[in-house]
């Protein structure tokens, strides 16, 4: 029997022939698809976190839950990067840098949800499968991903069991380690692994408690207000009024070791963002903060107008830079080589060229020779670098204090309220992760729970000589 043809209806004149609608992106995928994509940005294009994300077409076309999730994903790949591919390593046929880029990057974020994010095997699988099929350089390796993702989730042991300080590349856990030791540098890597809460600095006379309880976080014995990583910021209360800003609490012990400064002269040398110096500013200071870079500079601004605090702001390399006058005090937060920030700028692990991190010291010297000459006699100086190595912290601090020019004012567990773990023998301090079993005596007297914090090396000197 001759079925006959389906008739074929011709458009009138000027009406649009409609196609058939492009089939539904299956739930989930695009998430997968958006995080692999700022990876591949991130890791293969040479750019930065932020960078990436502004970048990814995919990653801005999602919206809600969804962007913030594809962000989680991709956070937590780079995070656990060095862990990732050591495991991965055994689960494949052939070396990592021999599989495609945006199959390697599907499969490092299948990895980061089964490992990492606790991700429900079976959706972390199929949906990293179903994203596969919408990236067109990726479709011909759906089955690779399919077949090694579904083994990594029977095999999670090998990710666990990974060396926790395999995180990092070679080199940098090599440097690490010497700088550190094995094992502080193994509590830094283990706490690298999981995403940072957002700490809070209040402005002086805030009742901290009370912010803590308003904005749903916890006040450390530092006097930050800790929330939750991955809060929406603007739209909490107090923002929009300068209240409070963001600080890790690390970083704001710096401000708080210059001392008193009320109505005193201060410089806040390398000072964008911004965050110390608004520290110093709201405490009385009378204020110059010197900064190199326009561009960081002009964030720096933003945020001293969004706090409604004064001061003076200087474009200007601070080693040329003088005072009118000579100053009371300055902080100094040196260009370094921010390892201790790792957590928050996981990417940086991988697009540092070790022979570049051979410039800090040079430049870190020449800063506090020129702090010597734009302080009083007697003046302080607190130095402070967010990296644990030593050629950039102690080294520099202690070749400063056998000049003569300086001497080193010893810090106290009164002075780094919280942090009485990362005071060290010389009377500095490295807020490097505390040991959690068992706490020093020292600790236990002034505080139960040590902060947990990025890591930053902060001296105090006073200047010597006329």
């Amino acid at each position: 029997m001759t079925h006959p043809k389906r008739p074929r209806f011709k458009p009138a004149p000027g009406e649009r022939r409609l196609r058939r609608p492009p089939p539904p992106v299956p739930a989930g995928a695009a998430s997968r698809l958006a995080a692999a994509d700022v990876l591949h940005l991130t890791l293969d294009g040479g750019m930065d976190l932020d960078g990436a994300l502004e970048s990814s077409a995919v990653f801005k076309q999602l919206e809600g839950s969804d962007r913030a999730f594809a962000r989680a994903i991709a956070g937590a790949a780079l995070r656990g990067l060095g862990r990732i591919d050591y495991a991965l390593g055994g689960l494949v046929d052939r070396p990592l840098d021999q599989i495609e880029p945006p199959v390697r990057a599907l499969l490092r974020v299948g990895c980061a949800q089964l490992w990492m994010l606790g991700v429900a095997d079976h959706a972390a699988v199929s949906t990293t499968v179903d994203a596969a099929r919408l990236w067109r350089e990726a479709r011909r390796g759906g089955g690779l991903i399919n077949a090694v993702l579904r083994r990594a989730s029977r095999e999670n042991a090998a990710f666990d069991t990974a060396p926790a300080t395999s995180v990092w590349p070679d080199w940098l856990s090599a440097k690490l380690k010497a700088g550190l030791g094995a094992e502080a540098a193994d509590r830094m890597a283990r706490l690298q692994l999981d995403e940072p809460p957002t700490d809070l600095t209040l402005k002086p006379g805030e009742d901290a408690q009370a912010w803590a309880d308003r904005l749903g976080g916890e006040e450390l014995a530092s006097g930050s207000v800790r929330l939750p990583a991955g809060v929406r910021l603007a739209e909490l209360p107090g923002y929009a009024e300068g209240q409070w800003w963001v600080q890790d609490a690390a970083a704001s012990l710096a401000a708080r070791l210059v001392g008193d400064v009320a109505g005193k002269e201060v410089a806040d040398l390398c000072a964008a963002p911004g965050g110390k110096a608004m520290q110093l500013a709201a405490a009385g200071a009378r204020l110059t903060a010197v900064e190199i870079s326009r561009q960081r500079m002009e964030r720096l601004r933003e945020n001293v107008a969004r706090l409604k605090l004064e001061m003076t702001i200087v474009e200007a390399d601070a080693r040329d830079w003088r005072p009118d006058a000579p100053l009371d005090a300055i902080l100094l937060d040196a260009p370094c080589s921010a390892l201790g920030v790792m957590r928050r700028h996981p990417e940086g692990a991988w697009r540092r060229d070790p022979k570049d991190l051979e410039r800090f010291p040079k430049i870190q010297r020449a800063l506090v020779d020129a702090a010597w000459e734009m302080l009083k006699p007697g003046g302080r100086l607190v130095y402070c670098v967010c990296t644990p190595s030593p050629e950039e912290g102690r080294e520099v601090v202690d070749a400063a204090v056998a000049s003569g020019r300086w001497r080193r004012q010893v810090l106290t567990p009164m002075d780094v309220p919280g942090f009485v773990h990362a005071l060290t023998d010389d009377g500095d301090a490295m807020t490097v992760p505390a040991k959690r079993d068992s706490e020093s005596a020292a600790v236990s007297e002034n505080v139960t729970e040590p902060v947990e914090s990025d890591v930053f090396y902060i001296a105090r000197l006073e200047r010597m000589g006329a």
